[in-house]
């Protein structure tokens, strides 16, 4: 039926007015999404991240030759791992790797017996020697000590010659100025060995070793691990929990001169400490806390965790040394998540004499590994909680909260002078532009330790073949290639009999 043209032109009128409304609808469709969104990721998943097809994978992609026996050894490396628990795990790794480096043979590494954590372990109270020598075997040939010689008629340990490595040292350090050495005297001591040798190398294979070492090899005391389990199994009897690295310490403050908040007192007690163990520097806490160097408080961690979603019911494993400021920093954050545990509350009985030494250092570390989120409050020259992410990302990319203090510290300080508008969906925003832990490229400022992806993983129906996986069973990779060494010697050793005996028969 033909419209006449007063209805046509109505209809022409209204086109624009329906329109309008149609996308009205969609922008209040897209806003409610967005919010729905929001409010679905203000409690990140208990569950581990998407892989994106990439897993772990520290096996050799390459020829892998075995290490060197005695005979055919450069010399002896002793070296002495200084600083705490994962400060001195980091430089076993660094350890292996210079023995690798120089066709060395490694000394069981020595750890440092320091005043802070006033612990005589050493490296056989807190790691499995057996089972780090073992994982090894196909790397470096590893020793309990240098040998004795003769000399004279009297016999004695061959004594190293102490070299004080540099800082972040090269590969080419370690092939030049420590491997003439090393020749010259047989053996040399290379101490103190905390940070001796460069993150950056250009060799993935090496790098893959470092993730052998340190995800592999070292594995705590059977003692250590049984502990360690049945805390994760107490606390997961009652579901899922998280746990948090709660770096609010005396060292860690006076390091970052985040002082203001302490009573005059207080902050006395930290300048000293300063003065003691850091470079002078002159620190204005406004400045420090600005750039995010001041380590977030309990109440703020708090803070985030409730602007997260996570409510008062949410189970908390707290690893921390002695908290700098007594319980009234911690008060705010108990009122607001009351059920914390940590390894002396929850523990199966007295740990060690000394829980503050090593072993509950280790048990705070694998409780750590094994929780269903982890949050590191202080991440930046923290070894601890550096090596744990990259653990928790090597162990299945296990869900990781990590606060960003620069992007959070103008927040806390509005809401501290009385700007508390949006507050929460301010600390959202942030706290919503992060990986969680899932895979991602390495970026500096950010360590190897923390982050070895791509060097120590692989991806399922890979299109770059760098990328490819090789057989699972590391050892069967180490195995297969020392096994075809062997067969190499053989054929050699073979071929230069046959000639003699032709030499032989000609000559007969």
């Amino acid at each position: 039926m033909r419209r006449g043209p007063g209805e046509a032109s109505l209809r022409r009128r209204r086109g624009p007015g329906r329109l309008w409304v149609a996308v009205a609808a969609l922008v209040a469709g897209t806003i409610w999404l967005c919010s729905s969104s929001s409010l679905g990721l203000a409690r990140p998943s208990y569950r581990v991240q998407d892989s994106n097809g990439w897993r772990a994978s520290s096996a050799p992609r390459s020829y892998w030759p075995p290490p060197p026996t005695e005979s055919e050894s450069n010399g002896y490396l002793r070296v002495r791992c200084n600083g705490g628990l994962n400060q001195q795990r980091s430089a076993i790794c660094n350890a292996v790797v210079a023995a690798r480096i120089m066709n060395a043979t490694l000394v069981l590494p020595e750890l440092d017996t320091n005043s802070f954590w006033r612990d005589e372990s050493g490296f056989v109270g807190i790691y499995d020697v057996p089972h780090f020598i073992k994982t090894l075997k196909y790397d470096v040939r590893i020793v309990m000590g240098v040998p004795e010689i003769t000399k004279n008629g009297k016999t004695k340990k061959l004594k190293a010659h102490q070299i004080r490595p540099p800082r972040d040292a090269p590969v080419t350090w370690y092939t030049t100025v420590a491997l003439e050495e090393m020749k010259k005297y047989g053996a040399i001591y290379l101490t103190p060995f905390s940070h001796r040798l460069a993150e950056d190398i250009d060799d993935a294979e090496l790098q893959r070793l470092r993730c052998r070492v340190n995800y592999h090899a070292l594995r705590f005391k059977p003692h250590i691990m049984k502990t360690s389990s049945e805390i994760v199994s107490k606390l997961r009897s009652e579901g899922h929990f998280m746990s948090i690295h709660l770096r609010f310490e005396m060292d860690m403050l006076a390091f970052a001169g985040c002082i203001d908040i302490f009573t005059p007192q207080e902050q006395k007690i930290l300048i000293k400490y300063r003065k003691e163990n850091f470079a002078e520097k002159k620190l204005v806490y406004r400045e420090r806390r600005i750039i995010g160097k001041c380590p977030l408080t309990p109440e703020e961690v708090g803070l985030i965790l409730r602007a997260m979603g996570f409510d008062n019911t949410t189970r908390i494993y707290l690893a921390s040394g002695e908290l700098f400021g007594g319980k009234r920093f911690m008060k705010p954050f108990k009122a607001m998540f009351p059920r914390l545990e940590n390894h002396s509350t929850v523990g199966p009985g007295k740990l060690e004499e000394n829980t503050r030494g090593l072993a509950g250092s280790a048990v705070d570390y694998m409780v750590c590994l094994l929780s269903d989120i982890f949050i590191p409050t202080y991440d930046g020259p923290s070894n601890f909680a550096n090596n744990l992410m990259g653990h928790r990302l090597y162990y299945g990319f296990r869900t990781t909260i990590t606060p960003n203090r620069k992007a959070l510290a103008p927040i806390f300080m509005d809401r501290e002078e009385g700007r508390a508008a949006g507050f929460e969906e301010r600390v959202r925003q942030v706290m919503f532009n992060t990986h969680f832990g899932g895979p991602h490229k390495r970026i500096h400022p950010e360590s190897f330790f923390t982050n070895s992806w791509p060097e120590c993983f692989c991806q399922t129906n890979a299109r770059n073949r760098a990328d490819q996986c090789p057989p699972d069973n590391i050892n069967d990779v180490l195995e297969s290639q020392f096994q075809s060494e062997e067969d190499m010697e053989e054929v050699k050793a073979s071929n230069q009999t046959d000639s003699t005996s032709q030499t032989e028969e000609t000559m007969i």
